[in-house]
């Protein structure tokens, strides 16, 4: 039978209500029929709930690909420009800050320098977990993105490791691409330096305020001090300024002193909590206001005279190179007195800055002074005076070789004469006795140069007189000839051992050397004046203590004192400089009040006046010179002050006596203990007789010769 013919299968039979469970159930007639050879459709819920999971896996793998290809496409940079400039800390020789040279304020200094309460302080306001936590935070980056989403502030999550990145490796811009970079390159520096040195990194970049970059610069900003000698509530006031520089800076923004404070005892509480503070240490401590905001130490007034010539004395000595100190991070304590360096621009504003009147005197406009004061004993440069102010006149008037010594000179012939043992032409030893002729223009003998005839002073005419009294009145025919009996080369390898540059330019073995026409600089002569004031003993002069890089110090140039001349020549030489004072040109010294020695100078057509004078602990050189502002030519100074004449027994020797007093003031006063050369001492004479009147001819007053004490300077007789 074909299966068209087969009868229909019979129908199942209906459930029985009242027997056992067939085993099946009837299908719900709601539900769809299920597709013909395929599985049932899953539920919506279960569908859902699979593509979330497979977006999750394809996120995962996104999120895992791009963190791959970060990690390896991101490296490490080389530090922005910023992080690395630094400026060149200068300081007086008692540390406090004298000037900074270059425009970021930084002085990079090691982990070792800063104090653990000021670290335990950043910790505690920045990242308490630093030492233990890895170098990104997602949770905390989650966290603060959300809430600057939701209007509580930008805020960055970013842990110490991050901000150290930021500051030193890229920039403060809030771009996704420079915190993308910030992540990655966190990791890498975290498997390439150790926590102390990102910690010290991130401590010598971060910005302070008041122009302040790094925790040195603004421990100095803030208290005045350097960064080891901060106390822990100074460390904390200096770590809530990290969340706010110039908002929470008390003395500028004193209305925010309540979340200034707030934001202190936040960072106490947690040291206290980290167990870096106890309970009691952390309520005995009070807010210690900062110092008042100064004015940035640049280059103004005296500051950028000094910083050129301390950057003179550490290249010209081969101590750093110039393009090395140029990049900055230099700390160069200085050999200067603040007390006296203010003395020094004291004394002359007071006798030249404060009297000048162009109008009523024209040449005034020329006037430019410089002076040097050198301590004998160690050749320790502790006062400079460059010019009116550096960014006004930015030629050194301390340091520069331009404009002629004078007779300040003529010392050093005499000293020469005392260490050569030299005679005159007719044989006879020379000291302060001897007896030369003074007359005006009269011709040397002896030279076999070309003929020399030097005019005195105003063409003024003395005969025979002796070497003390013409160095008194600074007679130039007696010196002229003395340079020539002397020798003019020993005289030149006299003035260098002295202390003069051997490359003083017009410095010439000639018999004009003994006239002054080298052009060496005030300071050159200051260190030559104090080796005669140390009984020819030569501590060649420095302008720095000493000099570090990021906490290494560099070698410096020994500066031991060395015999340069002998004893009694240095000693005969002063005691004839002490007349000067006392009885010849350099009168208004004896305003300082104590022994001084000292030498008037005048350079050629009076374009520049001297005076150079030393007492036992200080000796100091100040020199007028005359300059055109606007061509830079030498002008003489005729008329300026008021005065016909300058000369170096006027403003120069009153400039030197008030600042010797001033900075001798709380020394005791001495006098000079002088070994003589033979024939130098005071001749012991009878007193004069009475004369007819019973009264007594003083030759000391007269000035003619003849018995009786001796003046110095002054023999009766050949």
């Amino acid at each position: 039978m074909s299966p068209s013919l087969r009868s229909p299968s019979p129908a199942p039979p209906p459930p029985d209500p009242g027997g056992a469970d067939p085993g099946w159930e009837p299908r719900d007639p709601t539900l769809a029929a299920p597709r013909a050879g395929g599985r049932p459709r899953a539920s919506l819920p279960r569908r859902l709930l699979r593509a979330a999971a497979g977006l999750t896996l394809l996120g995962a793998l996104l999120l895992g690909g791009a963190f791959v290809a970060g990690y390896l496409l991101v490296d490490i940079p080389a530090a922005n420009a910023a992080a690395v400039a630094q400026s060149n800390l200068y300081l007086y020789r008692d540390g406090t800050v004298l000037a900074r040279d270059g425009e970021v304020n930084r002085e990079n200094v090691r982990l070792d320098r800063i104090p653990l309460s000021v670290r335990q302080a950043v910790l505690a306001a920045e990242d308490r977990d630093f030492h233990t936590s890895r170098a990104v935070d997602p949770k905390a980056m989650v966290r603060a993105a959300w809430n600057t989403l939701n209007g509580k502030g930008r805020q960055s999550g970013s842990t110490i490791t991050q901000q150290y990145v930021k500051n030193y490796y890229l920039g403060q811009e809030q771009t996704l691409t420079r915190k993308a970079k910030e992540f990655f390159i966190a990791i890498k520096l975290e498997r390439e330096k150790t926590k102390d040195e990102i910690l010290q990194g991130y401590l010598n970049t971060s910005y302070f305020g008041r122009n302040a970059y790094g925790v040195q610069a603004a421990a100095h900003a803030y208290y005045g001090k350097d960064v080891e000698r901060l106390g822990p509530a100074e460390g904390a006031y200096l770590a809530a300024l990290l969340k706010a520089p110039s908002a929470y800076d008390v003395t500028t923004h004193p209305e925010n002193r309540p979340a200034v404070l707030a934001r202190w005892g936040y960072v106490l509480d947690g040291m206290v909590g980290e167990g870096w503070l106890t309970p009691g240490e952390r309520a005995a401590l009070r807010f210690p206001d900062p110092q008042t905001a100064r004015p940035a130490t640049g280059l103004s007034g005296q500051r950028g005279y000094v910083v050129q010539a301390v950057e003179e004395y550490l290249t010209g000595r081969g101590i750093v190179d110039e393009k090395t100190l140029a990049g900055g991070g230099f700390r160069i304590v200085t050999t200067l007195d603040p007390d006296r360096q203010a003395a020094l621009v004291r004394a002359v504003e007071d006798r030249v800055t404060h009297r000048l009147d162009p109008a009523a005197h024209p040449t005034d406009r020329y006037v430019r002074a410089g002076a040097a004061a050198v301590e004998p004993a160690t050749g320790r440069v502790v006062a400079l005076y460059g010019g009116v102010d550096y960014t006004e006149q930015y030629v050194n008037n301390a340091t520069r070789r331009d404009y002629q010594v004078g007779s300040t000179f003529k010392p050093f012939v005499f000293t020469a004469a005392v260490q050569s043992g030299a005679r005159t032409q007719y044989g006879e030893p020379i000291t302060p006795y001897t007896l030369y002729d003074g007359t005006d223009r009269r011709p040397v003998e002896g030279w076999p140069g070309a003929p020399y005839d030097p005019a005195n002073e105003d063409g003024e005419s003395y005969g025979e007189i002796p070497v003390g009294t013409a160095t008194d009145l600074s007679v130039n025919a007696v010196y002229a000839q003395m340079a020539v009996d002397v020798g003019p080369a020993h005289v030149r390898r006299t003035a260098v051992a002295l202390g003069l540059p051997a490359t003083t330019p017009d410095l010439t073995a000639s018999p004009s050397i003994a006239l002054g026409p080298a052009t060496a600089s005030v300071l050159d002569m200051a260190q030559a004046y104090a080796t005669l004031a140390a009984h020819g003993r030569r501590g060649d002069h420095t302008l720095v203590a000493s000099v570090s890089r990021d906490g290494e110090p560099l070698p410096l140039p020994s500066a031991e004192p060395r015999q340069a001349v002998g004893r009694e020549a240095a000693d005969t030489t002063t005691a004839v400089l002490r007349s000067v004072v006392e009885t010849g040109t350099g009168t208004a010294a004896l305003a300082a009040g104590r022994p001084a020695a000292g030498k008037t100078g005048t350079a050629e057509d009076d374009k520049a006046a001297w005076f150079a004078g030393y007492t036992p602990e200080l000796a100091t050189v100040v020199a007028l010179m005359g300059q055109d502002p606007e061509t830079g030519a030498h002008e003489p100074l005729y008329g300026a002050l008021g005065l016909p004449r300058v000369n170096g027994g006027g403003p120069p020797a009153e400039i030197w006596a008030r600042f010797t007093r001033e900075a001798l003031a709380d020394t005791p006063v001495r006098d000079f203990d002088l070994r003589l050369m033979p024939g130098a001492e005071l001749p012991e004479v009878p007193p004069v007789p009475d004369g007819p009147e019973g009264e007594e001819e003083d030759w000391y007053e007269t000035g003619e010769a003849g018995p009786g004490p001796a003046k110095p300077g002054k023999r009766p007789g050949r």
